[in-house]
């Protein structure tokens, strides 16, 4: 389950459910950025990693800086990421871009100010027979238009909205 920050604990055991080695230092990364709710690697989660794997923090982070699939700074819970290749663009992703600025009130780089959103685009993803495409997560959505843009936001807001109750009513329990 995805939650703000990781505590120590669970960074290590993702660690050893990952590999335990630096090897698998990438696959660890993804792994407790995944877990956590804003999509984004925080200094206490790197520090663990960087001390149980005895890498120098600073080499951690010029990995953490350099893969364009890491983030060091907080993302919305949901990235949607917009194809912008060619057969896309000619499907008109240029317009479902603009749709979604304007949907989001935000501009591509940016989150939504609930944090449940994060725009950016994203090379090709081999969709090209259903695009218009956008990416949530590992899942694909193609053939896109505003209103079918407008259900997937919905859904992914009732999903979270469903998902933060619940788990306020746990806490109360």
């Amino acid at each position: 389950m995805a939650t703000e920050t990781l505590s120590r604990e669970r960074v290590l055991e993702i660690i050893e459910e990952c590999g335990g080695d630096k090897e698998h230092l990438l696959s660890i990364l993804i792994e407790i950025q995944r877990e956590c709710r804003r999509n984004y690697i925080n200094e206490a989660s790197a520090r663990v990693v960087a001390e149980k794997l005895d890498i120098p923090l600073v080499q951690l982070y010029d990995i953490l800086t350099f893969y364009a699939m890491l983030e060091t700074k907080p993302r919305g819970r949901y990235i949607i990421e917009v194809c912008n290749n060619a057969p896309c663009y000619i499907s008109k992703s240029h317009v479902m871009a603009k749709f979604l600025r304007k949907e989001l009130g935000i501009n591509f780089g940016e989150t939504t100010p609930d944090g449940m959103f994060s725009l950016q685009y994203m090379p090709c993803v081999g969709a090209c027979n259903i695009g218009p495409v956008i990416k949530i997560g590992d899942r694909v959505y193609g053939n896109l238009n505003e209103e079918r843009i407008r259900k997937i936001l919905r859904e992914l807001r009732a999903v979270s909205y469903t998902h933060l109750r619940a788990h306020e009513t746990r806490r109360h329990l």
